[in-house]
């Protein structure tokens, strides 16, 4: 089960080679973006020079993989890794927390090539999908 980042969404909407041949491999395996993903997409879109037509991809998006939105599960999964991260002297953005959080929930593991913004996330399962095995 993955939850796939919002640079690898960009990747496989651009026909990044690697993450498109990833995609198609797992197939049959349950795939989900958050709800913060999506709304960085739709961000993306809005600001492109293009922006009907990459809005209509982000839908697509929305329609091809589950949306999960933030819960109070997430929250409080976020709340506790802000709280022991920042005791350790580590940050990260809170949107990218959220997304982690949302991973560690679902008990998926996170494909992103962000690796560096969510290495320091106990428990977090990691792939990266963009680079070359």
């Amino acid at each position: 089960m993955y939850l796939l980042d919002t640079d690898t969404i960009i990747y496989a909407i651009k026909g990044e080679r690697q993450v498109t041949r990833r995609l198609e491999e797992t197939a049959g395996q349950p795939k989900a973006i958050s709800v913060v993903t999506y709304g960085e997409l739709f961000f993306g879109a809005m600001k492109s020079a293009a922006p009907q037509a990459n809005l209509a991809k982000v839908r697509r998006v929305g329609e091809l993989f589950p949306v999960i939105e933030v819960s109070r599960a997430v929250m409080e999964t976020f709340g506790s890794l802000k709280a022991e991260l920042q005791t350790r002297g580590k940050t990260v953005d809170d949107f990218d927390l959220v997304i982690a959080s949302t991973a560690l929930v679902y008990s998926y593991s996170l494909v992103t090539n962000n690796e560096r913004h969510f290495r320091n996330i106990p428990g977090l399962r990691l792939e990266n999908w963009a680079r070359s095995a």
